[in-house]
């Protein structure tokens, strides 16, 4: 990968991203203990606005990426960013959960719109052949700001007093307003124009394109099982010391940050996009079939294994990470990238809002055997991906374009 892209968008959303994940993995980190030991929720409260906010942004994704299409996708993120880092410097005044959701609910509109204003940017300003590179090279970025913004909140972690959490608090909400004031160095992108006088959220009428979308969320769910079941299982269920979920994730962590760009390699047209992601599947079959074999290894060989395993599931992720992007750029209208990518978005928060009651119940509650029926069901899933994409291609245009392009 290289260390910087050539100067124009891709380079500004490159700074943009790294300013803004910095932020990100300051939040992320310090986000559970501020709303539990600063503001005084409870884990169950915590849980519970943490979802209901999930959802909210959710809901919203295609309707703030459909006037990311009308009003400008520039405008849109930068408006954003500026709404987020206001209300970020609101979260200082919380005391409570109704307090929390006051403030929150907005952020996950806000959220919302700057993702998929983000993913319009990079339709309108990146060119076809460059989308899933842009991509793919700014999901390294994220990679390296998230491990700065965790490393800084880590000083605030061990101070553990309510004024190191609002410092960190107020670090995010600065990163939102600094990542706006960047963004203002790209060219405003023309707004596009609304095809015709139908429906004005095409994609959510669009079938094809969300039984794409419902796949791609249910292949998400690897992510819910890395960042959730896996710590578990290595902590109850296997000899491995408890620091290997900390080795498991520099792994995760390296990995993206150096092969994310290679991984994507193969996704420049939709039949090999949709390969990518049934690679994918088969990936996380091979790492759930690894991973299970764990509990009943001797203290090396489990290290071993863990290690190899954390190797083939970052792999799929990175298959399937570059298959999805490729995929919501190609089928999407010109005049519509910020609503289908806000649509896209919505499977993949699905998928990680319930992957982690599903799949700890498979992997902790059955053990090995539900290692074996997680790992069949991603693979399964991946290979429903390239008849899904074909026939959505052939609903939008001539079917060699399934194979000639993907822009």
């Amino acid at each position: 990968m290289p260390l910087l892209p050539e100067p124009g968008p891709i380079r500004t959303l490159a700074a943009v991203t790294l300013v803004n994940t910095i932020g990100n993995g300051l939040w992320m980190t310090s986000s559970a203990l501020f709303l539990t030991r600063s503001v005084g929720l409870s884990i169950g409260q915590t849980g519970l606005a943490l979802t209901l906010v999930a959802l909210i942004s959710l809901v919203t994704s295609t309707p703030v990426g459909y006037l990311a299409d009308r009003l400008g996708p520039r405008g849109v993120a930068i408006g954003a960013l500026v709404a987020l880092g206001l209300c970020e410097t609101a979260m200082v005044g919380v005391r409570s959960m109704a307090g929390f959701l006051v403030v929150a609910a907005p952020m996950a509109v806000f959220e919302a719109a700057q993702r998929a204003a983000r993913g319009a940017i990079i339709g309108g300003a990146v060119p076809p052949d460059k989308r899933v590179y842009t991509r793919a090279y700014l999901r390294s970025i994220t990679n390296v700001g998230i491990t700065v913004g965790a490393a800084i909140a880590g000083i605030g972690l061990t101070v553990d007093t309510r004024t190191a959490y609002l410092s960190l608090i107020l670090g995010d909400a600065a990163t939102f307003l600094l990542a706006a004031a960047v963004l203002t160095r790209l060219a405003p992108i023309a707004r596009a124009p609304r095809a015709g006088s139908g429906p004005r959220l095409t994609a959510l009428r669009d079938r094809p394109f969300l039984a794409f979308v419902v796949l791609d969320g249910l292949l998400a769910t690897n992510f819910g099982l890395f960042e959730v079941a896996l710590p578990l299982w290595i902590a109850d269920r296997t000899d491995a010391p408890h620091w290997m979920i900390s080795v498991v994730f520099v792994v995760n962590t390296v990995a993206v940050v150096l092969f994310q760009v290679r991984a994507a390699r193969g996704t420049d047209t939709l039949a090999g996009a949709a390969r990518a992601s049934r690679r994918a599947g088969f990936g996380l079959l091979l790492a759930c079939l690894i991973f299970s074999l764990t509990a009943g290894t001797g203290l090396a060989l489990t290290v071993l294994l863990l290690v190899v395993a954390a190797l083939v599931q970052v792999t799929a992720e990175m298959w399937y990470s570059a298959g999805g992007w490729a995929i919501s750029f190609g089928l999407a209208p010109d005049h519509a990238h910020g609503q289908y990518q806000g649509t896209y978005a919505m499977g993949h928060q699905f998928g990680q809002m319930v992957a982690p009651a599903a799949v700890t119940a498979l992997t902790l509650g059955w053990g090995t055997p539900g290692w074996l029926v997680l790992g069949a069901a991603f693979a399964g899933v991946g290979c429903l991906v390239p008849p899904v994409v074909r026939r959505a291609a052939e609903h939008r245009e001539p079917a060699e374009n399934y194979s000639a392009s993907s822009s």
